[in-house]
């Protein structure tokens, strides 16, 4: 039995069907915030009982009989903490569709799996979140939902192994393996650990969806696409027809508030073609002119020369050429969802109360408080308006662009970094959720800028997003956009800037394990004391001593000339280690007893490390204390590995075993593909120096 918060809950969700308004609307009429709306409707918060009364006088009706029930809510204390659920929100008026669901909801509890397909404006991502809202609790981990982007116009199909990087994301794993193999078994594996329902939508076709399914485990993915998957065959097909006549004329009389139907409706439905999203926006379109009828609708809607055409058209038809101009620029804008900035961008004046005209023509979803998404085939509409009516288009974009490489600049400036004394004043952890939450939209506006010849936005966007990358290092799109960054800079004729983008492409690879193109974008950057650094590191994890040693030389003297103490102790740490691997353990020493009277803090780490391999192993107890107490985890891995060989020289093989272990372990979840080759040769040889 439900409790008096479930009970008030579902009580508010009527209200709001009655209204028939999107949750910002009814938000607005009631004088309540949108965000305080979302909190009272999903049971995070027990409104106030003055929200509750203002909520029933948008909708006519008595508050007292509520009375009971909310005082039960108020008193029943604070709600459970919530579940990660990043789940767009169910749809109030979703109709019909039981034997479907049915079938749906007993795949997942049987095979973990199904796929939902049918033609596009079906209703295929409506069953899929309705069914997903109606099992939440079979499901305590939570749900996760990914665009795959299959259909969507301007976008390619999201490629599996970048799918499998954000489906990870959402479970904290942000250092996923550069392989997608290892991807998928890693994914399989933390699915096993969790009873999760993950929503793939829009799938392009089975070999995108294969590698994205679980394996054992209580975890279920319902997956839709308007191709029939038959081949596979760990996901069992649904299949969507238009709705039924009967169904059809429900969920209509309900997009237009309508109280009884006549025999007109039967003339809508056959224009719409039993398809749930002309349907609601016909509709829509009926309850924003109340002069109508509803024959004088399925007329208009005959008169128009295509079923889609006719509808879309209709329903920007009750718009004033503002909201309509908006709703056309809105085609061109890059990447998955969007909030009112890069709207207001677009059009060039504020588009909030815009944004909210348009959700209740049902020409734009409001997938969560001040989030927004178009339906493909909308979205389709809208850019083949704006290429017909817009004279300057990409102009309008071009201001979305911009829009994002000033938020991204902005955030980014609030994250600490090294190169970065004094960030600007804010919340980092707000700053990096930013950046989580608008990711795959950055990506993709990079990608338009890309398109368009936008080299400011192409140079700047991977810049912006330094600090993130790095925290998330082994994402897949980092490369190619510091790459495209660096052709852009140099078009530009800003040298230094193209010099550091080289230099953070060298970086990438290098952590990549992709030591020979590491080496080709380092050697195409400027001379500098850094850049000879990262040379010299890599030269070493090539096994190349001597010149790797040159590097770290050359890197102290221009340090040295700079006054740059740092960075002298570090280029004579890593010469003392390049020297120890050339066979002279004494100037080894020597070398890291230079660097650490030099060196403060962690920075000591390097030099401890190599005078403990040259004489003493305590000195590497020194530097994975170090490690530990400022929360370095490649650091600590790089100190197990190197006692590692220490106890292996000193013949304790069983303690250097689990040193070994215990620096992989350290890497399992960092996407540090060379220093994980580098310990696991360490441990090949420790294992063959004991014969195994």
């Amino acid at each position: 039995m439900s409790g008096p918060r479930e009970r008030l809950v579902a009580q508010l969700a009527q209200i709001k069907e009655l209204s028939g308004l999107s949750l910002r609307a009814l938000a607005r009429d009631a004088g309540l915030s949108s965000s305080s709306l979302s909190r009272y409707l999903t049971g995070r918060l027990v409104p106030p009982w003055e929200a509750v009364v203002a909520l029933c006088r948008v909708v006519r009706r008595d508050p007292r009989p509520l009375r009971a029930v909310w005082t039960e809510a108020a008193q029943a204390g604070p709600a459970a903490p919530p579940r990660r659920n990043d789940l767009p929100a169910d749809l109030f008026d979703f109709t019909g569709r039981e034997d479907e669901c049915a079938r749906v909801e007993e795949l997942l509890r049987t095979a973990g799996a199904a796929t939902v397909d049918g033609m596009a404006g079906v209703g295929k991502t409506s069953l899929a979140l309705h069914v997903a809202h109606r099992l939440a609790s079979a499901y305590p981990d939570g749900g996760r939902y990914l665009d795959l982007q299959g259909f969507t116009p301007g976008q390619e199909p999201l490629d599996p192994s970048a799918a499998l990087a954000r489906l990870l994301a959402g479970l904290e794993v942000n250092h996923p393996p550069a392989d997608a193999g290892e991807r998928a078994a890693l994914w399989r594996s933390e699915l096993s650990r969790r009873r999760v329902l993950v929503v793939l939508d829009n799938a392009a076709d089975a070999e995108q969806v294969r590698p994205l399914l679980p394996g054992a485990g209580k975890s279920a993915v319902l997956v839709t696409s308007r191709n029939r998957l038959v081949s596979l065959e760990a996901a069992p097909p649904v299949s969507l027809a238009p709705l039924a006549d009967a169904d059809a004329a429900t969920l209509f009389g309900r997009a237009a508030g309508l109280s009884r139907t006549d025999d007109a409706v039967g003339d809508v439905l056959r224009e719409c073609g039993g398809l749930p999203l002309a349907l609601r926006m016909a509709g829509a379109r009926l309850r924003h002119r109340p002069g109508w009828t509803v024959a004088v609708l399925a007329e208009r809607l005959r008169d128009n020369a295509g079923r889609f055409d006719a509808v879309f058209g209709m329903s920007l038809q009750q718009l004033d050429p503002a909201r309509r101009r908006l709703f056309r620029l809105l085609g061109l804008l890059p990447g998955a969802d969007f909030d009112t900035g890069p709207a207001t961008a677009l059009a060039g004046q504020p588009a909030g109360e815009m944004l909210e005209e348009l959700v209740d023509a049902h020409l734009v979803q409001e997938t969560s408080p001040g989030r927004y998404r178009m339906h493909d085939l909308i979205r389709r509409y809208a850019a083949d308006l704006a290429a017909e009516e817009e004279t300057r288009p990409g102009d309008a974009l071009r201001r979305a662009l911009d829009h994002y490489l000033a938020q991204a600049i902005a955030y980014d400036r609030i994250l600490p970094a090294p190169q970065r004394p004094r960030p600007a004043a804010g919340d980092p952890a707000a700053a990096m959720a930013w950046f989580d939450l608008e990711y795959v939209n950055l990506v993709a506006a990079f990608d338009a800028a890309v398109r368009l010849g936008a080299d400011e936005v192409v140079a700047g966007l991977p810049g912006a997003m330094r600090v993130w990358f790095f925290r998330h290092r082994g994402t897949d799109d980092q490369t190619r956009m510091l790459a495209a960054a660096a052709e852009a800079a140099g078009r530009l004729g800003r040298d230094r800037e193209r010099s550091a983008l080289l230099s953070d492409l060298g970086f990438a690879l290098a952590a990549a394990g992709r030591l020979a193109e590491a080496l080709a974008a380092y050697q195409r950057a400027e001379p500098s004391a850094a850049l000879a650094l990262r040379i010299g590191f890599v030269r070493r994890d090539l096994g190349e001593f001597a010149p790797a040693r040159d590097e770290f030389r050359r890197a102290r003297e221009l340090f040295e000339r700079d006054g740059n103490r740092a960075g002298q102790a570090q280029a004579l740490a890593f010469d003392g280690w390049a020297t120890l691997h050339l066979g002279d353990r004494s100037a080894a020493a020597e070398l890291a007893r230079a660097s650490l009277a030099l060196a403060e803090g962690p920075a000591r780490i390097p030099g401890l490390v190599t005078l403990g391999l040259a004489e003493d192993r305590s000195f590497l107890d020194e530097a994975l204390r170090l490690a530990e107490e400022n929360d370095l985890p490649h650091q600590q891995a790089w100190c197990h590995s190197c006692l590692g060989i220490a106890l292996r020289e000193a013949g304790r093989f069983d303690e250097a075993l689990a040193r070994h272990r215990r620096a992989l372990e350290l890497l399992e979840p960092l996407a540090e593909a060379q220093l994980e080759a580098d310990c696991r040769r360490a441990y090949a040889e420790t294992l063959e120096r004991m014969a195994r």
